[in-house]
């Protein structure tokens, strides 16, 4: 319905386009970081562990995070972009009508 309001009122199929990306990306790089945390959290617990005289250190390295964090957004726009064409190419009044 949103989409429908906003080409309404004249928004391009390109401004439509960047809305989807933009939140596509933002969620990404959200979920990355979130992953990165939770992988922080995990090598701690990890580290923390008594395997008699095993003694594991896991690192996690600023290559690895920069990698984790290019490939989350990588795959939110690519999978991001063809819902975000499908919305820019609705007609109006469809969206409008739909709920």
């Amino acid at each position: 319905r949103e989409i429908g309001l906003r080409k309404a009122v004249g928004a391009r199929k390109s401004d439509i386009m960047s809305q989807f990306l933009v939140e596509a990306t933002f969620l990404s790089v959200l979920g990355g970081l979130f992953g990165v945390g939770l992988a922080f959290v995990l090598a701690q617990v990890v580290s923390r562990v008594n395997l008699g005289t095993l003694t594991l250190s896991p690192m996690i390295g600023l290559d690895s995070v920069l990698l984790a964090t290019v490939f989350s957004v990588g795959v939110g726009l690519f999978f991001g972009a063809y819902p975000a064409n499908r919305a820019a190419s609705l007609n109006p009044i469809e969206a409008l009508r739909y709920e």
